[in-house]
């Protein structure tokens, strides 16, 4: 890669990278992490957010020259289309229904080696897994991606006060889920001892 291309921010990048795919790698180096990070968030499985995230990056490549917007919109779209490809994945699989289950699975092991943090942690993946996908999307987007509502709204194609009311409503149902969880947690520790 050239000097120029090194100290490019995202805007130059965008412009090349439409008619040069070596720009375009350059761009995926970029962003591959946070999408990644972001699919793995949502589908608590390393291995299907590596193949989500590559039907994301493909989604890009066929789709970057009808694009126009600025860095910020960029992360944004990014965003945008790796929620599609999650969800889409989600009901392509038919893996609602098992998917809290997958977790729960996964976490009994972790939660065996790692002692109450752990299981507390299980226990917030459980919950944020049962919430409907846009509620997921949303609580995914402002904790774990420290979006900004205005960006969060962007991503979802909604407005900032819709965003706000929807994610005040997934924090009240994580609170509900994640009390009722722990109260059974304790009960069933009580009933051990």
């Amino acid at each position: 890669m050239d000097n120029q291309n090194e100290g490019a921010d995202d805007g130059q990048l965008i412009a090349r990278a439409r008619n040069d795919p070596a720009t375009f790698v350059r761009l995926y180096r970029r962003h591959y992490d946070a999408v990644f990070r972001y699919c793995v968030h949502r589908l608590f499985n390393r291995m299907t957010a590596e193949d989500v995230t590559s039907q994301v990056f493909l989604k890009v490549v066929e789709k970057i020259g009808h694009f126009s917007g600025n860095e910020q919109q960029f992360r944004n779209w990014l965003y945008t289309i790796a929620t599609n490809a999650v969800n889409l994945h989600l009901r392509k699989a038919a893996r609602r229904e098992s998917l809290p289950g997958v977790a729960g699975e996964q976490g009994e092991s972790e939660a065996a080696d790692g002692g109450e943090f752990t299981e507390k942690l299980v226990l917030l993946r459980n919950a944020v897994q049962a919430l409907k996908p846009r509620y997921q999307t949303i609580i995914t987007l402002r904790f774990f991606e420290n979006l900004k509502l205005t960006e969060i709204a962007e991503v979802l194609g909604s407005s900032p006060g819709t965003a706000r009311s929807q994610l005040a409503r997934a924090l009240a149902m994580l609170r509900n889920k994640l009390a009722t969880e722990f109260a059974e947690e304790s009960e069933a520790g009580k009933d051990e001892s």
